[in-house]
């Protein structure tokens, strides 16, 4: 599963979008530096019932934002993302060639 699909997974199973769930991310605090995965994680558990593939996706990008590193772009494979940058808005709104 790429990146991208971990993320639209979460949309369909939360009813929210990745952004959405970053901002209650920060208002909770999580973004800050030396709050650890495991904490959010039990957040996704509890609050949304997420894994911890799914949850490990979103950790990335509360703490590093939407940008994934390029060995995971254009590569071969199931992993495989189209960008080096991730949508977070949403399905519905995402560009066609966003994968």
């Amino acid at each position: 599963m790429s990146f991208q699909a971990y993320l639209d997974s979460i949309e369909e199973k939360t009813g929210l979008t990745p952004r959405q769930l970053i901002e209650l991310a920060k208002e909770k605090g999580f973004d800050s530096p030396d709050v650890k995965a495991g904490t959010i994680l039990d957040w996704l558990k509890e609050d949304f019932d997420l894994g911890r593939g799914h949850g490990m996706a979103l950790v990335h990008v509360i703490k590093n934002g939407p940008r994934i590193d390029s060995k995971h772009v254009g590569s071969n494979g199931s992993h495989r993302d189209e960008s080096d940058t991730l949508w977070l808005d949403g399905k519905a709104t995402k560009p066609k060639g966003v994968e």
